[in-house]
């Protein structure tokens, strides 16, 4: 239940104290602000510098992580921004990943992983989307595009005991099949 007190605008309360923790609390929770900080506009959760979270998180909301996360990260319809000075050793799944810090382990961005200029990844990144800028560091294994629908047929060569190919190799993917 709030009391008389509380409801009072900051700078009419008669403490002080209240008043001024009052005040920069509403500042720091205010929309007005939060473009101020360090996140995406997006990001509906932060866990910010100084937090080191162990285990498996999962969502379908945007994250913001600027500080160390080790385990499981899943966000199967939201966004994912590593911040400057986030790290994170997971294995990644997510909508979109945005790297500007630090990341090891397997990335999967359903849409898009974009690596800033101060992202670093080290491990397996698919996606069918990538971009990196300039100054970006990006170690491991790379799948990017759109993958193609399987042929509809392959057929493959058997031999026979005379040595002679009993099937025909039919592909249509438009590759050479030798």
């Amino acid at each position: 239940m709030w009391k008389k007190e509380d409801s009072k605008p900051a700078g009419v309360s008669g403490d002080p104290v209240n008043s001024a923790t009052r005040s920069s609390l509403a500042a720091s929770s205010s929309p007005a602000t939060v473009g101020a900080l360090p996140t995406s506009p997006r990001a509906a959760a932060c866990i910010s510098q100084g937090i080191r979270i162990k285990g498996e998180i999962t969502g379908s909301e945007d994250l913001f992580v600027d500080g160390i996360i080790e385990g499981k990260l899943n966000l199967a319809n939201g966004s994912l921004t590593i911040g400057p000075n986030g790290h994170v050793k997971a294995d990644v799944h997510a909508r979109e990943v945005i790297v500007r810090g630090k990341i090891e382990g397997k990335i999967t961005g359903r849409d898009k992983v974009q690596l800033w200029s101060t992202g670093q990844v080290s491990g397996e990144v698919q996606t069918d989307r990538l971009a990196i800028e300039d100054g970006a560091l990006l170690r491991g294994k790379v799948e990017a595009g759109r993958q193609t629908n399987k042929p509809a047929e392959i057929k493959a060569s058997v031999a026979t005991p005379i040595g002679k190919t009993a099937d025909r190799i039919t592909v249509n993917s438009g590759t050479a099949a030798d």
